[in-house]
């Protein structure tokens, strides 16, 4: 599903992808070979005059303002993103926390890293995915869950873990919610011979920094792990703890025209709120 657009925020807000690649992080990451420094000046001018004018023609117009803003962005991008991913600054020690000197947990680490260097940039919000494959991903274990899940875990534990540590000894932590979670779980009962079908009704997310308490478990299911039955929430509730945690109040939100669960029946899970 085509789940990362900005919706109602509006279009000045939709997120950029990257490839944390140091040797290319975005594409066209630089001007090119053929473009010299004043010839790119004088175009950015112009391009700027014109942004202006056609503003004062059209200004009640979101998406030509959105676009003026992407343009803007781009520039600040190719002046600022290459640095964020060039880990040479970083320590051998840094970059032993994170795995990046592991072939394993090489890709992911380098996520994790990047996602902390921009946190201290002051970017507000950073999403790293992990396991896509371009179709359902690879955590989508309908066969072979163990392989699958050993192999998958041995490539996030030691990146994650290395954030975390890294995020607190820096003094970042505390003012940094992080959130590692899915859409639902696997059933307890097998699928086929050695996989596990989705399973909605009783599985785990984990939170951390932001005012989280930590080293507590909060909510259980059943024996078999088959449904939630004690401290039961919703992903409603979720999303209203990180409002809550952000300094919003859920119920005082209000969107034109739309509806919003997480405002209507969320509620902050008190129980893991510092």
């Amino acid at each position: 599903a085509g789940g990362h657009g900005a919706n109602y925020l509006g279009p000045e807000h939709q997120g950029v992808q990257l490839e944390i690649d140091p040797k290319r992080p975005l594409p066209y990451a630089g001007p090119g070979a053929d473009v010299f420094t004043e010839e790119q000046r004088a175009g950015f001018s112009l391009m700027d005059r014109l942004n202006r004018l056609t503003a004062l023609e059209h200004p009640e117009d979101a998406a030509l303002a959105a676009r003026i803003k992407s343009y803007e962005l781009a520039f600040r991008m190719q002046m600022t993103v290459p640095e964020v991913v060039a880990f040479t600054e970083e320590s051998e020690g840094i970059r032993r926390l994170y795995g990046l000197d592991q072939p394993v947990t090489k890709s992911f680490g380098q996520q994790c890293l990047a996602a902390r260097r921009l946190v201290e940039r002051g970017v507000r919000f950073i999403q790293i995915f992990h396991g896509g494959n371009g179709g359902a991903g690879e955590w989508d274990a309908h066969g072979d869950l163990r392989n699958n899940h050993t192999r998958l875990c041995a490539q996030v534990d030691l990146p994650i873990a290395g954030l975390l540590k890294d995020l607190k000894q820096r003094g970042l932590l505390d003012e940094t919610l992080v959130v590692w979670g899915t859409e639902f779980g696997r059933t307890p009962g097998a699928q086929g011979s050695d996989g596990r079908d989705h399973h909605p009704y009783g599985f785990s997310v984990w939170l951390a920094g932001g005012g989280i308490r930590g080293g507590i478990a909060h909510g259980a299911t059943d024996e078999l792990g088959f449904h939630a039955v004690e401290d039961r929430h919703y992903i409603t509730d979720l999303h209203a703890t990180v409002l809550h945690q952000l300094g919003l109040e859920p119920r005082k939100l209000s969107i034109p025209g739309r509806t919003r669960i997480e405002i209507d029946y969320g509620e902050p899970i008190h129980g893991i709120i510092s």
